[in-house]
């Protein structure tokens, strides 16, 4: 899903709203941005953190937490890369920044 970083149109701004009211995919989102930005402390590249480390830190399966992932991806918060058998996510900030604009009315 493609957005402006300085705007986002109403259906993709309620798909980001919708995937965020869950309590769990907000806490999943924080730690892709608090991981992303540990240079080296991950089993990740740079930017990335793995499903691994999100079942981990969440105490969640991997299929819950496969669930929360597939709402985020479809809202355009995160996008995922798969490698063999692990998938790795990367928070999209742009479009984190244009949910944020478009609820401060900008």
């Amino acid at each position: 899903m493609a957005v402006a970083a300085e705007r986002i149109a109403e259906v993709q701004l309620d798909s980001a709203l919708k995937a965020l009211a869950s309590a769990q995919r907000r806490e999943i989102v924080r730690l892709l941005l608090e991981q992303s930005d540990e240079n080296g402390k991950t089993c990740c590249a740079t930017g990335e953190v793995c499903a691994c480390r999100l079942s981990e830190h969440l105490g969640l399966a991997a299929s819950t937490i496969s669930h929360h992932m597939a709402a985020l991806k479809d809202a355009g918060l995160v996008t995922a890369r798969k490698d063999g058998t692990w998938v790795y996510y990367t928070v999209q900030r742009d479009v984190l920044t244009a949910v944020a604009a478009a609820i401060e009315g900008r």
